[in-house]
């Protein structure tokens, strides 16, 4: 069986780089179910500090314009450069909350990992984005999730000293019914993904100070609660 892209790749760069659970890991198995290919045009939105851009452009030669709102391109371009992917990734900053700035039908695929639950979990978001699609592109996302959904007056006893609302954290169910919402997108797969545990254990491994304050929720049992919810379509 062939070893993960993700587990070959320098760990301490990874560690360093890492916004949340590990977002190349999840991008390696979100990729696994998408039909890429040499020269494709993505728009990776919410790409953080790359990670997620990097594994496409290395494993599967494709172009990627790296959008996000919270790092500088500029940063991320030395990042790139220094991999010697200045050419395959294009930095861009990007809120998708306003004016996207690019054409129309021009992406063949937009992928979305541990970001789009920020700005996403609305009515509004899906059918803004597909039109930078052409007919027939990918939408496919992966976030972070709960096993079931709770409220403020349910979340679990090991939970309750870490939850705030501004998680934006549900279930598959709940990511699947918001989807089946949007006329202009075939649902492909709704699914629990498998790298869930192991996406979180590689961040509580990082010097970065909120996967510092992420570890006692997860030594208290917290883990039991989440999963990642991988959500693709196609434009029709």
């Amino acid at each position: 069986m062939e070893t993960p892209f993700t587990d070959n790749y320098d760990m301490n760069f990874l560690l360093d780089t890492m916004m949340g659970p590990n977002a190349m890991r999840i991008t390696e198995e979100l990729a696994s179910f998408l039909p890429l290919s040499p020269g494709m045009r993505i728009l990776d939105l919410g790409c953080g500090k790359g990670i997620s851009s990097i594994l496409l452009a290395e494993k599967y030669d494709v172009s990627v314009f790296a959008a996000d709102l919270w790092i500088e391109p500029t940063e991320n371009a030395v990042r790139f450069t220094r991999l010697g992917l200045d050419a395959k990734i294009i930095p861009i900053s990007v809120d998708a909350t306003k004016e996207i700035p690019f054409a129309h039908e021009y992406f063949d695929m937009i992928v979305s990992v541990d970001s789009y639950q920020y700005y996403g979990d609305n009515e509004t978001m899906l059918p803004k984005l597909l039109p930078f699609l052409k007919k027939g592109g990918i939408m496919a996302v992966a976030v972070p999730g709960f096993t079931k959904d709770f409220s403020a007056e349910t979340i679990p006893r090991e939970l309750q000293p870490y939850w705030a609302p501004n998680w934006h954290f549900y279930s598959r169910s709940w990511w699947q019914s918001l989807w089946s919402k949007e006329p202009g997108i075939a649902m492909m797969e709704c699914r629990e993904m498998d790298c869930c545990i192991q996406a979180w254990e590689d961040w509580l491994k990082s010097p970065n100070p909120y996967a510092r304050e992420d570890i006692p929720m997860m030594e208290a049992g917290g883990w039991k609660y989440f999963n990642l919810v991988q959500l693709v379509g196609r434009r029709v």
